[in-house]
């Protein structure tokens, strides 16, 4: 973007994410590479909310109007200024730069997660533009191979698959489902997989796990983590009982639209672990 005059809009919001990040911000956490921030566009500051609580992983909605990309929950809620580099790309590479190369001082690449809303096709050629925009923080795959960078872009909802998979330089990933498990999609393609936590588990995060369930979640996961790729249910209870169950079995990112009250479980439970302990789901 050097050289390129910002959209009002674009400065207008900028100027709020620099006021919440001024000298009354809090003081640096720790990232937490569990957390995924669901809808994080739906919070007071996005991005920003997320980053304050160490998220390593936020969630944006896209849709694909009047030629720009706009992030909201339906269409009935888009604003002409909330686009994805106003709320989201712009900002992370501003973070990145004050950071010496990554959104955490010396930390894990950062997931963006775009979930598009509108046509797979026309979608994807306009993101794919704005995120080449981006190849100074983002992670990159080439005919070499992978390249991990301080933000990587994995794609999900209406996903071009074929678009996405032909690029020779290509600044994302898909979000794929269970059935790529045991697929030969390569990791670097496919790096997570995501499930609706109804539709693979009965229990609702009140009291303990059955059993039967926790060795299903437990497989599954480990069936994931041989193929080195990360897991991530949507629609999982969002309880402290439900985050201990998903910890314990070394689920990857942990989906909650409760930032404070994940970040301060995870901080509690990961620090009271001995060096290279698992966390209990007790």
């Amino acid at each position: 973007m050097s050289g390129r005059r910002l959209p009002s809009s674009l400065c207008a919001l900028l100027a709020v994410s620099l006021l919440a990040a001024g000298p009354g911000a809090p003081p640096a956490v720790a990232p937490l590479r569990q957390a995924h921030s669901h809808n994080d566009y739906e919070h007071a500051r996005p991005l920003l909310d997320a980053l304050e609580q160490g998220f390593c992983s936020v969630e944006a909605d896209v849709f694909l109007s009047g030629g720009k990309l706009l992030v909201g929950h339906t269409v009935f809620g888009l604003r002409a200024g909330r686009t994805l580099e106003a709320l989201y790309l712009y900002p992370l590479r501003q973070r990145v730069k004050d950071n010496g190369g990554r959104v955490y001082p010396k930390g894990p690449t950062v997931f963006l997660l775009i979930d598009v809303k509108t046509d797979a096709r026309t979608t994807w050629a306009a993101l794919a533009k704005v995120l080449a925009r981006y190849s100074d923080i983002l992670s990159v795959t080439t005919e070499r191979g992978f390249r991990e960078n301080a933000v990587t872009v994995v794609i999900s909802g209406n996903r071009d698959r074929e678009a996405i998979a032909a690029q020779e330089v290509r600044y994302a990933a898909i979000d794929g489902r269970l059935s790529d498990l045991g697929s030969d999609a390569p990791a670097q393609l496919v790096p997570w997989v995501s499930a609706s936590w109804g539709s693979v588990f009965a229990w609702r995060g009140a009291g303990k796990m059955p059993k039967p369930e926790r060795a299903k979640l437990r497989d599954l996961v480990a069936r994931a983590h041989r193929e080195e790729r990360l897991v991530r249910f949507w629609g999982a209870p969002d309880t402290r009982e439900a985050w201990g169950e998903l910890l314990a079995a070394e689920v990857d990112l942990i989906n909650t639209d409760r930032l404070a009250e994940l970040g301060q479980f995870l901080r509690e439970r990961l620090s009271a672990l001995p060096r290279g302990g698992q966390p209990s789901s007790d």
